[in-house]
Formats: structure tokens, C-alpha cells, sequence
């Protein structure tokens, strides 16, 4: 399932923040004055296999995006070379965050494609990553998901006002289910909007499942009173009667199946919460091979096939460039920092 997650920062909208860092501060460490090798290499770049390492198990949602990349590349023609997909889940994204850290940090065939764990693991007091984005080189954000905080049908709760203001009398009244551990992307979804409505997110009863289906059917069969998930993932669910969506943490309402569902900022709770996915390079890839994704995924956003993709797995459009990506990474570092202080979890 977190994550890019697009929050406010308790009343300021952070998509994109003020902070301009230029790509080399980010990593990139080729030079515009480059010796006759960069040269060379950047013209003929790329002219080997390029892996991504999606850092989730095969089916997942980390690997479904890298592969989706993969395939609409190279039936494009865009990407010229063969790609492929290495699995290495574990440790809720840090496992491959890990291994690709630690190989060659100039290698421009390697690509990691992570979502919000990249930053909430190297943040919270329980996480269980020394790395951040900071060691990698952010090339583009390309999907965007939103949280929601969903009921079953024959909840009392209508909508997120009756909801948090049962949580700020008794915290402890209503169980809260979500598909990651706490502190992780999906009790975030909740803890946001909660924290913004003076409930005592703290004393919240928070139970972890592994992954958002098993937090699904731990909702329907009653074992949950309350659960927070991405909503490209209740689809089905609400199609079926099963489950009521209270609210979605959108900048505004969605279309198609969702568009009956108030946003946040409908309850009066502004705060926003984008779920995303993104790829990186490693920490010193050259400047040539920066550009050449730059421009290159730039186009695959553009082509029908992606949208498709985008269609086909229910995700919205969510492409930033490097130099826009940097900037949302920084300010989202920020606002979960502080979410995470408000729950005394960060380091």
C-alpha cells in the first residue's frame, strides 16, 4: 500500500515546499564542465540493462508501479534497453532501501522505487532505517493515492465530525485498524486528521495488521471499529455495500466511484494526507543520467499507455519532476516529523 504522502502542516498546504534544493545537493554529482568520459557516457547512455529494485514482495504495490514503468517504457521505445524488476521486501521497505544504499552510489543502471516509508522509517522511534531520501537522488514522483478513514455500512458514524468527537471524549473507545505498524503510513491517515480535531491521538487504540486487506476483512467481520487505508483500496468494498467512507484526505473530492465521499477539509479538519510513489537514483548518479529520466519519464506521463496504467490500478496522476519531487520530499519530512512528535514516536 504510505506511500507520497501530501500533507498540511497543520493549517499550511505542504505539496510542494519552499525550499529550493538544487539536484546536486540532493546527490547528483556530474558537473556541466564534465571530462570527455562524462561525455562520452552521456551520449550513449543508457546502453546497458537498467534494474529497478522495488522494495516490497511480487504483487505488491511498490512492485506492480516498478513493473508498470518497466513495461510502458519499453513498449513506448522510450527506454531502448531491456529493464527489470528485483524484489527486496523486508522491514517495511527498508530492507531494499538498505541493499541499494550499499551498492556502487555512481551506478546509473540501478533505480529504487520506494513510497512513504522511505522517510517515516527513518523518523520514528521504532524505525528501523539510518537512510533517508537524503541518500538517494530523487528522478520523479509518478503516482499520487489518497488516505481514507472508512466503517462498515451499519456503523453509527456518518461522517468524521461524529467520529472524532466520540474520539476526543474516550480515545480509547473505538479500535482503529490499519494494513502497516504504528507510527507507518496508514495510522498516519488517521492520526493527522485526528490530531487536527484536539483528539488525544496518543491514547488512540491502534491495531496493525499485515497489509490493507487483512485490516479490510478485519473491519467487516467486526474485529475494528474504525479502519485507515489508501482509498484506491475500498473500491470494490463500497461497490459491494460493505463499507462507509467518511472522508478523504484529498485537496478536493474525487471522481467516479469516490465523488460522493467529503474530503478532510469538508469536516472542517484542513489537513491533507497524498500517498505516493516515486523513483530514485543512487546518491552520486551523473548529472547526464539525471537528465535523461528527467526528460524520459516526463514523456512516459504523457503517453496513453501510462494512463492506462494509471486507470487500470486506480491511481492518480501524480508526476513531479526531480527538482519539484526534492522540494515535496523536504517539506513532507517536516510534517511527518511533527505528526510523529504529536504521538511521542520520533526518534
Amino acid at each position: 500500500m504510505f506511500s507520497t504522502i501530501n500533507f498540511k502542516k497543520w493549517g499550511s498546504v505542504f505539496a510542494s515546499g519552499a525550499l529550493a534544493l538544487s539536484l546536486a545537493a540532493c546527490g547528483g554529482s556530474g558537473s556541466s564542465s564534465a571530462g570527455s568520459g562524462d561525455s562520452k557516457a552521456a551520449a550513449s547512455y543508457p546502453e546497458k540493462p537498467i534494474v529497478i529494485n522495488a522494495p516490497s514482495g511480487a504483487g505488491g504495490g511498490l512492485d506492480t508501479t516498478a513493473r508498470a514503468v518497466t513495461k510502458v517504457l519499453n513498449d513506448t521505445g522510450l527506454t531502448k534497453q531491456s529493464m527489470t524488476v528485483e524484489n527486496k521486501p523486508g522491514g517495511g521497505q527498508a530492507v531494499g532501501l538498505a541493499d541499494f544504499i550499499n551498492q556502487d552510489p555512481k551506478d546509473p543502471y540501478r533505480l529504487f522505487l520506494p513510497s512513504a516509508p522511505l522517510l517515516i522509517n527513518n523518523l520514528k522511534k521504532e524505525g528501523n532505517s539510518p537512510y533517508s531520501y537524503k541518500d538517494l537522488t530523487p528522478l520523479a514522483q509518478l503516482t499520487k493515492d489518497y488516505g481514507a478513514i472508512v466503517v462498515p455500512v451499519d456503523s453509527k458514524y456518518k461522517d468524521l465530525k461524529s467520529l472524532f468527537a466520540d474520539l476526543k471524549k474516550n480515545p480509547g473507545s473505538l479500535t482503529l485498524a490499519g494494513g502497516s505498524a504504528p507510527g507507518s503510513q496508514d495510522h498516519l491517515v488517521a492520526m493527522l486528521p485526528a490530531v487536527k480535531a484536539g483528539v488525544d491521538a496518543a491514547k488512540i487504540k491502534y491495531v496493525s495488521y499485515d497489509g490493507g486487506g487483512e485490516a479490510m476483512t478485519a473491519l467487516i467481520g467486526g474485529n475494528a471499529d474504525v479502519l485507515a487505508t489508501d482509498i484506491s483500496g475500498t473500491g470494490e468494498y463500497l461497490k459491494a455495500g460493505k463499507v462507509r467512507v467518511l472522508g478523504v484526505s484529498s485537496p478536493e473530492r474525487l471522481k467516479g466511484t469516490y465523488a460522493d465521499i467529503p474530503t478532510y477539509k469538508e469536516a472542517g479538519i484542513d489537513a491533507e494526507f497524498t500517498i505516493w510513489r516515486g523513483l530514485f537514483g543512487p546518491k552520486e548518479m551523473p548529472d547526464y543520467a539525471v537528465d535523461y529520466w528527467n526528460k524520459t519519464l516526463a514523456d512516459m506521463t504523457q503517453t496513453p499507455e501510462w494512463k492506462k496504467v494509471l486507470e487500470t490500478n486506480g491511481w492518480e496522476d501524480g508526476y513531479k519532476n526531480s527538482e519539484d519531487f526534492v522540494k515535496f520530499l523536504d517539506e513532507q519530512e517536516k510534517l511527518i516529523q511533527e505528526i510523529l512528535e504529536s504521538l511521542n514516536m520520533q526518534k
